[in-house]
């Protein structure tokens, strides 16, 4: 499936504005990245770096005044989730040496506090990509769904406690379920296609079977059109712009993911 995505902010800024961006979706195992467009308004120097998670990332000096970037991608997906029943849990000293952080708590998922929910929710289940697919299914079917409720990112035990979160909410408490199990999982955040309504979406990954596989919690079912762009511990690793200073909202922030027909 051929995807264009698109993602316009507009900002005004008052005083010189450092920001680190991520905005760049990579080429990978799921996606191939064919046409990329990066403008940024006033065009001012930009450098570029990869993070500790493989994520693609820029840094400027935003300067006073009106400020917009606009980034447009055109990226062919994989046709179908590949989905593993029955993949078995990999012990830890099998595990490849960059999927061990993953098995640890992080600043929104608190791991190490939920032993009782996580292993209520898998009891039965077969270690590896069948309990996973238990917390997926148990956090869709409880934790209630509310997008664009909340621009703050919630721990995993708030959630619980709480009940309801956007997708970065449910993807948390799903992340922590895992990693309490001891099976790694990390958060992915980026477009979906045919997301209702459009915005921004985040998801999740657990390692299972030697590999990585796509979970999203917030879904009925899986289905293509996934483009990731970026990858971490939980949302404080995965934030599409991080500003520092006095603090700067988006006047204006727009998301669209067509399918393309010609392709």
């Amino acid at each position: 499936m051929w995807l264009q995505t698109r993602c316009e902010l507009n900002f005004e800024i008052e005083y010189p504005t450092p920001f680190v961006l991520m905005l760049r979706p990579r080429s990978g195992a799921q996606q191939w990245i064919a046409r990329e467009e990066y403008r940024i308004e006033p065009n001012i120097g930009a450098f570029e770096f990869t993070d500790g998670y493989g994520n693609l990332c820029q840094r400027l000096i935003a300067p006073p005044g009106s400020f917009s970037i606009m980034t447009e991608a055109e990226v062919m997906t994989a046709d179908h989730i590949d989905l593993a029943p029955g993949a078995p849990f990999i012990e830890i000293q099998n595990l490849p040496d960059s999927a061990l952080e993953y098995l640890l708590p992080s600043r929104f998922c608190e791991s190490d506090r939920l032993s009782d929910l996580a292993n209520r929710i898998t009891d039965g289940m077969l270690p590896g990509y069948d309990q996973v697919a238990a917390i997926e299914r148990w956090v869709h079917e409880q934790i209630v769904y509310e997008p664009a409720t909340s621009a703050v990112p919630v721990s995993a035990t708030e959630i619980a406690a709480r009940g309801a979160g956007v997708c970065r909410d449910l993807a948390h408490l799903s992340i922590a379920l895992c990693r309490n199990l001891s099976i790694p999982a990390r958060m992915v955040v980026g477009y979906l296609y045919e997301l209702e309504p459009m915005d921004l979406h985040a998801w999740f990954e657990a390692y299972v079977g030697g590999r990585w596989y796509t979970f999203d919690p917030t879904q009925k079912q899986l289905r293509p059109g996934y483009v990731a762009i970026g990858y971490g511990r939980d949302a404080a690793d995965v934030a599409i712009y991080n500003q520092f200073g006095p603090p700067v909202i988006p006047l204006e922030q727009h998301i669209t993911v067509k399918r393309l027909a010609n392709r």
